[in-house]
């Protein structure tokens, strides 16, 4: 499919302003050509990048609320979707500081090149936090693609304090996911379908306590 209909669908679920659009194709470059010699995202994806990975990324944007000071982005990969989410809260004006964790430093190295061309609020933690447990205190909290949710949970639970919000991107296991994390957590969440596949649904926790 051509790519400037990919752009259309894009713009027309995001309302992003044209800025946005142009950062975006930026990245969109940047991705392409890093993606030759570093394994960031599958080949079968190159040329659906904008509804596979950046509007299935920018879907959270909306519920993000505007106190919101920061956002951790655990496993962020090629920028998935933290990037995502720090370019268009640049043109929104939002003063969010994004973090993106990645325990790859090839991965953060290209993070690092992303954030300094585009001059976005973001910041990259170059960790494995799984290993080594850093202490968060940070509003909002997004994982897509990074752990199974029990450990996502349990990783939250264990080293943040105060947050307000958890997104969590779920594919097609995410019904039997959550079946099982809710034997172990009380969670308060909200679930929405995902805007770019059937199969999936992003997951708002809201409340989250160990039974």
């Amino acid at each position: 499919m051509d790519k400037s209909i990919h752009i259309n669908t894009f713009s027309s679920y995001t309302r992003v302003s044209r800025e946005t659009i142009i950062s975006l194709i930026k990245y969109e470059q940047m991705l392409i050509e890093s993606n030759k010699t570093l394994n960031l995202i599958g080949k079968s994806t190159l040329n659906n990048i904008w509804i596979r990975h950046f509007l299935d990324s920018a879907q959270v944007i909306d519920f993000i609320d505007k106190n919101d000071k920061s956002l951790v982005d655990l496993g962020s990969g090629a920028g998935f979707p933290g990037m995502v989410l720090a370019i268009i809260a640049k043109y929104r004006k939002m003063s969010l500081k994004i973090k993106l964790i990645e325990k790859s430093s090839k991965k953060s190295k290209f993070l690092r090149s992303v954030i300094q061309n585009l001059n976005l609020n973001a910041e990259v933690v170059n960790k494995n936090i799984v290993e080594e447990p850093i202490k968060f205190i940070d509003d909002v909290f997004v994982a897509r693609a990074f752990k199974p949710l029990k450990e996502i949970l349990q990783l939250i639970h264990n080293n943040a304090k105060n947050w307000k919000k958890i997104f969590i991107f779920l594919g097609k296991t995410g019904k039997n996911e959550l079946l099982q994390a809710s034997k172990s957590w009380d969670i308060q969440y909200k679930q929405r379908m995902s805007v770019t596949s059937n199969d999936s649904a992003v997951i708002e926790i809201n409340k989250l306590k160990k039974r």
